[in-house]
């Protein structure tokens, strides 16, 4: 099953980061940064159902394209998020229930009282822009710059935040890299998803 590997250090303070500006003596910059909007509504029952088993669920729509993503709570320590995870892209805006099956999802799928009770509960809406990144030991990270809201009915929270997330590799590169940015920038490790953001608002 697949693993999210990924460090997040929240940003302290308002001010715009510009990635170019960035110096990575430990890392070679592949390509050029890209920026897109990410909009993403996360799924639960009224009484929080998923999420009190450990379980989150999103649809994301980027440029035109909806990604149904299932993940477990996983283990959280200074920073470094490792969970599960299950992505696909969709044809439409409809959930693949087929793939979702084949996640942790399977049985509260198949327990329609449940399921029929699944809704949107909250949104993140923000601009990501990002680096891809190597090492001369092949490790390859992407750093993700994130700036926008997350958002429950009236009440919302800002997200400002870099997120360094595993593709190959060692994972211990990804403190490397936390500690050059911490170098250059004021950052600190968050412990705090986006999904778990949104569901401190509605609580």
């Amino acid at each position: 099953m697949p693993l999210e590997q990924e460090l997040k250090l929240v940003v302290n303070g308002g001010a715009a980061i510009e990635l170019s500006s960035l110096v990575l003596p430990n890392h070679t910059i592949e390509g050029n940064i890209k920026a897109m909007r990410l909009v993403s509504t996360y799924f639960d029952t009224a009484e929080l159902y998923l999420v009190s088993q450990g379980l989150g669920l999103r649809m994301r729509q980027s440029d035109g394209v909806s990604m149904q993503t299932v993940k477990t709570s996983g283990h959280v320590q200074d920073g470094l998020h490792q969970r599960e995870e299950w992505e696909h892209q969709l044809d439409g805006a409809e959930w693949d229930l087929a793939k979702l099956k084949q996640t942790p999802l399977a049985a509260i799928i198949e327990n329609t009282a449940i399921w029929s009770k699944i809704g949107p509960v909250f949104t993140t809406d923000f601009e990501r822009k990002t680096l891809q990144l190597c090492t001369e030991d092949g490790t390859r990270i992407e750093l993700a710059y994130d700036r926008g809201r997350v958002i429950a009915g009236e009440l919302s929270q800002v997200i400002h935040e870099i997120e360094l997330e595993l593709k190959a590799g060692n994972v211990e590169h990804l403190n490397v890299l936390a500690n050059e940015l911490q170098q250059q920038l004021s950052l600190s490790p968050n412990d705090t998803s986006k999904a778990k953001m949104g569901y401190q608002l509605i609580s």
